[in-house]
């Protein structure tokens, strides 16, 4: 009985019935898309496809860019370039620039003088090397000197001037230059129990106790003897022969190199 009571207040069928149909959900989006259509409630109305497409035609027409093209670039028709070419331009400029930097830092300063300070450097170092050039032959000729003739400078020789001389037995010779005193010794017919001493000028001067002293022999006052002739650097100095031995010139006397 209970249950027939049941049947007839509570149908199950009408329970699961409703008389609206399912509310549409809210959009979460910005962008409103249209729901697709029930056919119950919207009759007549276009499809839900075309209506897709036609709104996502209109989204993207409203975001086309409506910045007109540069007047260079629409008079020279030139393509636009990528993102991937300008990225590649950008780094090839850093690298340029990069690398320009570094030459800076590399290169040495070099300092721009007037002409003046140049040419007051080239005269400078033409000093400096006439002087080392000098020094340079000085030391040459002292050191060719030391060999020739060594310390004290010494000359030696031998010639036939009439002192008891003859040419199987000439007369010996010898000049030196002793702390700037010139002394020459002769050695007639080659005697030394017979030796002459002569003496020479005393030279002044730094250095000439290295002066090298010769001695030649020529007839310059004419009376067919054979005269000695002292020779110092530039210097001469004649002795005259006389009575088997030289003596020094006199003022006045007439002599001829």
């Amino acid at each position: 009985m209970a249950q027939k009571y049941l049947q007839g207040i509570y149908n199950p069928a009408e329970l699961y019935a409703f008389d609206d149909a399912e509310p549409e959900r809210t959009p979460s989006s910005a962008l409103h898309y249209q729901r697709i259509a029930d056919v119950r409630s919207e009759v007549g109305r276009a499809s839900a496809d075309v209506r897709v497409l036609s709104s996502q035609g209109s989204y993207q027409t409203r975001n086309k860019s409506t910045v007109p093209p540069r007047s260079s670039a629409t008079k020279t028709n030139m393509p636009a370039v990528s993102g991937n070419r300008r990225h590649d331009e950008e780094t090839a400029n850093d690298e340029i620039a990069i690398r320009r930097t570094d030459d800076l830092m590399i290169r040495p300063f070099m300092p721009r003088f007037h002409w003046t300070v140049l040419l007051g450097m080239a005269m400078f170092i033409m000093v400096v090397g006439w002087v080392l050039l000098t020094t340079v032959a000085n030391w040459w000729q002292v050191t060719q000197d030391d060999w020739h003739y060594g310390r004290p400078r010494t000359f030696q020789t031998d010639m036939v001037v009439g002192h008891n001389d003859s040419a199987t037995n000439p007369s010996h010779f010898l000049a030196l230059n002793l702390n700037r005193h010139i002394q020459i010794i002769e050695f007639p017919g080659g005697d030394s129990s017979k030796a002459k001493i002569y003496m020479g000028p005393t030279l002044v001067g730094s250095g000439q106790e290295l002066a090298v002293v010769t001695l030649t022999f020529k007839d310059v006052n004419g009376d067919g003897k054979l005269d000695m002739i002292v020779n110092v650097q530039d210097s001469h100095f004649v002795f005259i022969n006389d009575n088997d031995q030289f003596r020094p010139a006199r003022p006045g006397e007439n002599v001829q190199f």
